[in-house]
């Protein structure tokens, strides 16, 4: 009879014990569900950027965000055939001049950053449009970190012209404006295929700061910088460094 007590009482307790370590966050139970969860997330990650390949993503987290905040936004998407030749190229100049050049990094840029106390920015193209369409806005290093594990993938599945294609039809060009066809009809009137050369390089020129710069009235700094955008975007031209997306 002893025994089988004690056969009991082990019992209960082992039973227990299993029921605790599945309550206890660091049990084996939380970590099984935790590496699901990782799993799933890595897994949905892959399949929407092979998706991505040849289908256009319909929205990003930002733009819901800010679809809600200001009441709908303004958005068309256009491929890269349709806009003017020289818009591809500005965004490139202005955003990442090196951009057929790396893989997703531009260390460089980012040697100069941190040389300069990290008061300027080092992110690639291929980062921006990373965090555009997979991630969330802001400074966080979880995002950041999240960002560097997912741009080498990016960068291996997606052309750099579709690369450059979905950052284009992404990219927030003010208030409620995302794309460069939305910002070209808000801001001139016509399509992202009527931009003119100086027209395509104020677009761009306000991505720092889209919310507070106004391309149709540009300051004498928004002057200045289209216009070394467009400088930019003649030299990358020239020198093959817009090869990479050019039809």
């Amino acid at each position: 009879m002893a025994k089988k007590t004690t056969r009991k009482t082990r019992a209960k307790k082992t039973a227990k014990s299993q029921a605790a370590r599945l309550r206890w966050p660091g049990g084996r139970g939380a970590l099984r569900w935790a590496g699901r969860a990782l799993a799933g997330a890595v897994a949905l990650f892959a399949l929407t950027t092979l998706a991505y390949t040849v289908l256009n993503p319909p929205t990003t987290a930002y733009i819901l965000a800010e679809s809600v905040r200001y009441g709908g936004i303004k958005r068309s998407w256009v491929d890269m055939e349709d806009m003017a030749p020289e818009v591809p190229r500005a965004v490139v100049a202005a955003e990442d001049a090196n951009f057929c050049l790396h893989w997703g990094f531009d260390m460089a840029a980012i040697r100069e950053a941190i040389d300069q106390g990290g008061t300027r920015g080092a992110s690639t193209l291929t980062q921006q449009t990373v965090k555009n369409v997979f991630l969330w806005q802001g400074r966080s290093w979880p995002r950041k970190a999240l960002e560097a594990l997912m741009t080498p993938a990016v960068e291996l599945v997606w052309t750099k012209r579709r690369t450059l294609e979905i950052y284009l039809n992404v990219a927030e060009f003010g208030k409620g404006v995302f794309g460069i066809e939305a910002a070209a009809q808000h801001y001139f009137g016509v399509s992202a295929k009527e931009l003119s050369g100086a027209r395509a390089a104020l677009l761009p020129a306000a991505l720092p700061k889209p919310k507070e710069r106004n391309p149709p009235r540009p300051s004498g700094f928004l002057r200045k910088r289209a216009r070394q955008i467009a400088e930019g975007a003649a030299t990358i031209d020239a020198d093959g460094r817009a090869a990479c997306f050019q039809g």
